[in-house]
């Protein structure tokens, strides 16, 4: 049976049919979900009933190599051992909802930001797979904005402004932002890395802004300026017209395309609220060497 899909947007994002993505492992179900990608760029399958190790497996039969130099790994190893597997929660190691001053948290706090996932390494990630374990009975959603939507509708001088320009990435820097501190072991670890502001999808020739919470600065711009043009293009790129916003339920996994989209965390009452999600982030191989 062929796999079907519902548009969730004008743009993009669309819900899935009913399908195990535990048990998809023929090559034309892969390709037929990597096409819906292209298309759609946020997909959403309901009723996952994944195990940490089945989600791993999926991520790796999907699109193979894994995410695993993770920011918050400076910190210190997670609760799953397994950096490949991300933990997107407010419990702390013992099973226990964070306290509001654990470091953990509030380095988690920058995901509240507009951002692509691993954006600050080479190379950056692809596909992020983000499965819901436990959802609180309040609000806790994602939001998710449409690059490829917000490039199209930049008029064609600033689109031919855009194209050659390349950024720092770095998570430090998004860290730093909201005041959190790393130490000089950390940030050793944390180097950062340079991608392209507009990126092409090999597959469909589709144009997008590459854009982050993590972007620096523009290479060769001077760093007031740069700084102000990120700026101006994440607020064009993240109005209503171009965001899709995701309420969680228990077994949802959202893919979303990182050269594509960005996203935030919505803010909810997490010292009383338990939420946990688990995230695979795949590695786009393909992408252009950083500098």
């Amino acid at each position: 049976m062929a796999l079907t899909f519902q548009r969730l947007h004008p743009h993009f994002a669309a819900e899935a049919g009913d399908i195990d993505l535990r048990r998809v492992s023929d090559r034309g179900m892969l390709e037929a979900i990597r096409a819906a990608m292209d298309a759609y760029r946020v997909l959403v399958f309901r009723a996952q009933q994944f195990s940490d190790q089945e989600q791993i497996a999926f991520a790796r039969r999907f699109d193979g190599e894994l995410h695993a130099k993770t920011g918050s790994a400076a910190l210190g190893a997670n609760r799953f051992g397994d950096e490949a597997l991300t933990d997107i929660s407010n419990v702390a190691a013992d099973g226990n909802i964070m306290a509001r001053e654990d470091r953990k948290r509030q380095y988690a706090l920058g995901n509240r930001l507009w951002h692509t996932d691993a954006s600050f390494q080479d190379p950056p990630g692809r596909y992020s797979m983000l499965h819901a374990r436990v959802v609180p009975a309040v609000r806790a959603d994602t939001e998710f904005a449409d690059m490829c939507a917000a490039y199209d509708a930049l008029d064609d001088a600033m689109r031919a402004g855009l194209e050659g320009l390349r950024v720092h990435h770095s998570i430090t820097y998004s860290r730093q932002t909201l005041g959190f501190e790393f130490s000089p072991e950390e940030q050793a670890l944390l180097k950062g890395a340079i991608h392209p502001l507009v990126r092409v999808n090999p597959r469909s020739g589709r144009r997008s802004l590459y854009l982050a919470s993590h972007a620096s600065r523009i290479i060769d711009w001077p760093v007031p300026e740069g700084r102000l043009l990120l700026r101006d293009l994440t607020e064009h790129a993240t109005q209503p017209q171009f965001v899709y916003r995701h309420a969680w339920r228990v077994g949802d996994l959202v893919i979303w395309d990182n050269r594509a989209t960005m996203h935030r965390g919505r803010p909810f009452d997490d010292a009383r609220e338990r939420r946990e999600l688990r995230r695979v982030t795949t590695l786009d191989l393909d992408a252009p060497p950083a500098a």
